[in-house]
Protein backbone atom coordinates (compact mmCIF):
# COMPACT_ATOMS: atom_id res chain seq x y z
CA UNK A 1 0.00 0.00 0.00
CA UNK A 2 3.17 2.21 0.76
CA UNK A 3 4.48 1.58 -2.50
CA UNK A 4 1.51 2.11 -4.18
CA UNK A 5 0.94 6.00 -2.53
CA UNK A 6 4.38 6.36 -2.92
CA UNK A 7 4.06 5.40 -6.61
CA UNK A 8 1.49 7.83 -7.29
CA UNK A 9 2.74 10.97 -5.02
CA UNK A 10 5.44 10.40 -8.10
CA UNK A 11 3.38 9.96 -10.89
CA UNK A 12 1.61 13.43 -9.52
CA UNK A 13 4.85 15.68 -9.22
CA UNK A 14 6.04 14.90 -12.42
CA UNK A 15 2.67 15.70 -14.05
CA UNK A 16 2.60 18.83 -12.02
CA UNK A 17 6.43 19.49 -13.30
CA UNK A 18 4.91 18.97 -16.94
CA UNK A 19 1.80 21.24 -16.28
CA UNK A 20 3.90 23.82 -14.98
CA UNK A 21 6.68 23.63 -17.86
CA UNK A 22 4.10 23.81 -20.32
CA UNK A 23 1.67 26.77 -18.95
CA UNK A 24 5.40 28.47 -18.94
CA UNK A 25 5.83 27.83 -22.41
CA UNK A 26 2.76 28.90 -23.22
CA UNK A 27 2.48 27.29 -26.62
CA UNK A 28 0.81 24.14 -27.16
CA UNK A 29 2.56 23.72 -30.62
CA UNK A 30 5.55 23.50 -28.45
CA UNK A 31 4.77 21.71 -25.13
CA UNK A 32 1.08 20.88 -25.26
CA UNK A 33 -0.35 20.13 -21.14
CA UNK A 34 -1.04 17.12 -19.30
CA UNK A 35 -4.69 17.28 -19.91
CA UNK A 36 -5.30 18.02 -23.42
CA UNK A 37 -3.16 14.92 -24.31
CA UNK A 38 -4.84 12.65 -22.02
CA UNK A 39 -8.24 14.36 -23.33
CA UNK A 40 -6.79 13.34 -26.63
CA UNK A 41 -5.64 9.71 -25.69
CA UNK A 42 -9.04 9.47 -23.96
CA UNK A 43 -10.73 10.16 -27.58
CA UNK A 44 -8.12 8.01 -29.65
CA UNK A 45 -9.37 4.97 -26.96
CA UNK A 46 -12.33 4.82 -27.98
CA UNK A 47 -11.63 4.15 -31.94
CA UNK A 48 -11.10 1.05 -33.37
CA UNK A 49 -8.10 2.30 -35.37
CA UNK A 50 -5.95 2.84 -32.38
CA UNK A 51 -6.38 -1.12 -31.08
CA UNK A 52 -6.21 -1.94 -34.84
CA UNK A 53 -2.97 -0.13 -34.75
CA UNK A 54 -2.11 -0.78 -31.70
CA UNK A 55 -2.44 -4.84 -32.05
CA UNK A 56 -0.46 -4.76 -35.29
CA UNK A 57 2.30 -3.06 -34.19
CA UNK A 58 2.63 -5.44 -31.14
CA UNK A 59 2.38 -8.29 -33.13
CA UNK A 60 5.14 -6.59 -35.86
CA UNK A 61 7.52 -6.51 -32.21
CA UNK A 62 6.25 -9.42 -30.53
CA UNK A 63 7.20 -11.69 -33.88
CA UNK A 64 10.05 -9.81 -34.25
CA UNK A 65 11.12 -10.68 -30.68
CA UNK A 66 9.95 -14.39 -30.48
CA UNK A 67 12.67 -15.05 -33.62
CA UNK A 68 15.24 -13.32 -32.52
CA UNK A 69 14.76 -15.02 -28.81
CA UNK A 70 14.52 -18.58 -29.99
CA UNK A 71 17.19 -17.89 -33.13
CA UNK A 72 19.71 -16.12 -30.76
CA UNK A 73 19.13 -19.43 -27.81
CA UNK A 74 19.20 -21.95 -30.95
CA UNK A 75 22.44 -20.59 -32.36
CA UNK A 76 24.00 -19.53 -29.01
CA UNK A 77 23.43 -23.28 -27.90
CA UNK A 78 24.55 -24.94 -31.31
CA UNK A 79 27.92 -22.22 -31.10
CA UNK A 80 28.93 -23.51 -27.56
CA UNK A 81 28.40 -27.64 -28.88
CA UNK A 82 30.33 -26.47 -32.35
CA UNK A 83 33.05 -23.97 -31.77
CA UNK A 84 33.39 -23.49 -35.33
CA UNK A 85 30.17 -21.97 -35.90
CA UNK A 86 30.86 -19.81 -32.20
CA UNK A 87 33.95 -18.57 -33.91
CA UNK A 88 32.11 -18.27 -37.16
CA UNK A 89 29.16 -16.23 -35.81
CA UNK A 90 31.04 -13.84 -33.17
CA UNK A 91 32.00 -11.20 -35.83
CA UNK A 92 28.64 -11.03 -37.72
CA UNK A 93 27.03 -10.45 -33.97
CA UNK A 94 29.73 -8.12 -33.32
CA UNK A 95 28.72 -6.06 -36.54
CA UNK A 96 24.87 -6.35 -35.26
CA UNK A 97 25.55 -4.89 -32.02
CA UNK A 98 27.69 -1.85 -33.23
CA UNK A 99 25.65 -0.98 -36.22
CA UNK A 100 23.24 2.04 -35.23
CA UNK A 101 19.50 0.69 -35.82
CA UNK A 102 18.78 3.50 -38.71
CA UNK A 103 21.61 2.47 -40.69
CA UNK A 104 19.92 -1.36 -40.80
CA UNK A 105 16.71 0.08 -41.47
CA UNK A 106 18.05 1.96 -44.30
CA UNK A 107 19.82 -0.81 -45.92
CA UNK A 108 16.65 -3.29 -45.84
CA UNK A 109 14.83 -1.14 -46.71
CA UNK A 110 16.09 -1.54 -50.65
CA UNK A 111 14.97 -5.09 -49.89
CA UNK A 112 12.04 -5.82 -47.86
CA UNK A 113 8.82 -4.79 -47.49
CA UNK A 114 7.49 -2.09 -45.04
CA UNK A 115 5.15 -4.04 -43.24
CA UNK A 116 7.67 -6.85 -42.60
CA UNK A 117 10.94 -4.87 -42.26
CA UNK A 118 10.27 -3.84 -38.27
CA UNK A 119 9.71 -7.68 -37.19
CA UNK A 120 13.12 -8.00 -39.19
CA UNK A 121 14.94 -5.19 -37.47
CA UNK A 122 13.88 -6.64 -33.88
CA UNK A 123 15.35 -10.18 -34.78
CA UNK A 124 18.26 -8.31 -35.62
CA UNK A 125 18.43 -6.57 -32.61
CA UNK A 126 17.05 -8.95 -29.96
CA UNK A 127 19.67 -12.22 -31.06
CA UNK A 128 23.37 -10.40 -29.34
CA UNK A 129 21.37 -9.83 -26.56
CA UNK A 130 19.85 -13.37 -26.32
CA UNK A 131 23.53 -14.92 -27.77
CA UNK A 132 25.15 -12.84 -24.93
CA UNK A 133 23.09 -13.88 -22.27
CA UNK A 134 23.15 -17.83 -23.43
CA UNK A 135 26.72 -17.77 -23.97
CA UNK A 136 27.18 -16.27 -20.25
CA UNK A 137 25.13 -18.78 -18.48
CA UNK A 138 26.36 -21.64 -20.42
CA UNK A 139 29.57 -20.43 -19.33
CA UNK A 140 28.63 -20.39 -15.64
CA UNK A 141 27.41 -23.61 -15.48
CA UNK A 142 29.45 -25.72 -12.73
CA UNK A 143 31.92 -28.15 -14.17
CA UNK A 144 31.59 -30.50 -11.12
CA UNK A 145 27.76 -30.61 -11.71
CA UNK A 146 28.88 -31.80 -15.06
CA UNK A 147 31.44 -33.81 -13.45
CA UNK A 148 28.85 -35.55 -11.42
CA UNK A 149 26.23 -36.14 -14.09
CA UNK A 150 28.28 -38.12 -15.94
CA UNK A 151 29.70 -39.89 -12.54
CA UNK A 152 25.93 -41.03 -12.71
CA UNK A 153 25.29 -41.42 -16.02
CA UNK A 154 22.23 -39.27 -16.50
CA UNK A 155 22.56 -38.99 -20.00
CA UNK A 156 22.68 -35.91 -22.12
CA UNK A 157 18.98 -35.25 -22.17
CA UNK A 158 18.76 -35.43 -18.24
CA UNK A 159 21.94 -33.42 -17.64
CA UNK A 160 20.71 -30.34 -20.24
CA UNK A 161 17.18 -30.76 -18.25
CA UNK A 162 18.39 -31.08 -14.35
CA UNK A 163 22.14 -29.21 -14.81
CA UNK A 164 22.26 -27.37 -18.05
CA UNK A 165 18.91 -25.63 -17.83
CA UNK A 166 19.16 -24.28 -14.33
CA UNK A 167 22.53 -22.61 -14.61
CA UNK A 168 21.67 -20.99 -18.00
CA UNK A 169 17.88 -19.93 -17.23
CA UNK A 170 18.76 -16.57 -14.94
CA UNK A 171 20.78 -15.35 -17.42
CA UNK A 172 18.64 -15.95 -20.31
CA UNK A 173 15.77 -14.59 -18.54
CA UNK A 174 17.66 -11.52 -17.92
CA UNK A 175 18.64 -11.04 -21.43
CA UNK A 176 14.95 -11.58 -22.43
CA UNK A 177 13.74 -8.64 -20.07
CA UNK A 178 16.81 -6.59 -22.19
CA UNK A 179 15.87 -7.92 -25.56
CA UNK A 180 12.12 -7.21 -25.17
CA UNK A 181 12.46 -3.42 -24.00
CA UNK A 182 14.89 -3.39 -27.44
CA UNK A 183 12.87 -4.89 -29.25
CA UNK A 184 9.99 -2.36 -28.44
CA UNK A 185 12.10 0.90 -29.00
CA UNK A 186 13.37 -1.28 -32.16
CA UNK A 187 10.24 -1.97 -33.25
CA UNK A 188 8.70 1.34 -32.97
CA UNK A 189 11.61 3.31 -34.59
CA UNK A 190 11.67 1.02 -37.73
CA UNK A 191 7.83 1.79 -38.06
CA UNK A 192 8.27 5.45 -37.49
CA UNK A 193 11.01 5.49 -40.35
CA UNK A 194 9.50 2.95 -42.87
CA UNK A 195 5.56 3.79 -42.13
CA UNK A 196 3.59 1.11 -42.38
CA UNK A 197 0.13 1.33 -43.12
CA UNK A 198 -1.18 0.75 -39.87
CA UNK A 199 1.27 1.38 -37.12
CA UNK A 200 1.69 3.11 -33.89
CA UNK A 201 4.75 4.95 -35.68
CA UNK A 202 3.13 5.82 -38.64
CA UNK A 203 0.98 8.14 -36.52
CA UNK A 204 4.10 9.66 -34.59
CA UNK A 205 5.88 10.38 -37.94
CA UNK A 206 2.39 11.70 -39.21
CA UNK A 207 1.67 14.11 -35.92
CA UNK A 208 5.27 15.22 -36.54
CA UNK A 209 4.90 16.21 -40.34
CA UNK A 210 1.68 18.04 -39.56
CA UNK A 211 2.70 19.62 -36.37
CA UNK A 212 0.14 17.96 -34.33
CA UNK A 213 1.87 17.84 -31.08
CA UNK A 214 -1.15 16.84 -28.83
CA UNK A 215 -1.73 13.80 -30.66
CA UNK A 216 2.67 13.56 -30.91
CA UNK A 217 2.47 13.17 -27.43
CA UNK A 218 -0.94 11.53 -27.51
CA UNK A 219 0.48 8.34 -29.31
CA UNK A 220 3.85 8.93 -27.24
CA UNK A 221 2.31 8.15 -23.81
CA UNK A 222 0.43 4.95 -25.53
CA UNK A 223 3.81 3.14 -26.58
CA UNK A 224 5.16 4.27 -23.11
CA UNK A 225 1.61 2.55 -20.93
CA UNK A 226 1.86 -0.55 -23.59
CA UNK A 227 5.89 -0.79 -22.70
CA UNK A 228 4.93 -1.04 -19.02
CA UNK A 229 2.29 -3.20 -19.41
CA UNK A 230 4.16 -5.54 -21.87
CA UNK A 231 6.75 -5.56 -19.41
CA UNK A 232 4.57 -6.39 -16.33
CA UNK A 233 2.97 -9.23 -18.35
CA UNK A 234 6.49 -10.63 -18.73
CA UNK A 235 7.94 -10.16 -15.40
CA UNK A 236 5.29 -12.45 -13.99
CA UNK A 237 5.71 -15.39 -17.10
CA UNK A 238 9.37 -15.01 -16.10
CA UNK A 239 9.12 -15.49 -12.54
CA UNK A 240 6.66 -18.59 -13.48
CA UNK A 241 9.60 -20.08 -15.23
CA UNK A 242 11.69 -19.50 -12.34
CA UNK A 243 9.31 -20.91 -9.51
CA UNK A 244 8.90 -24.33 -11.81
CA UNK A 245 12.01 -24.87 -13.25
CA UNK A 246 14.11 -27.19 -11.32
Amino acid sequence: MKQRGRALLIAAVWLGLWAALAALVGRELLLPGPVPVFARLWELMGSRELWRTAALSLGRIALGAAGGIVLGALLSGLAARFSWLGALLSPLLTVIRSTPVASFILLLLIWLGRDILPSVIVVLMVLPVIWGGVQGGLAAVDDRLLEMARLYRLGSGRTLWRVVIPSVLPSFLAACRTAVGLAWKAGIAAEVLTVPRLSIGRHLYESKLYLETVDLFAWTLLVIVLSLLLEGLLNRVFRRWERRTP
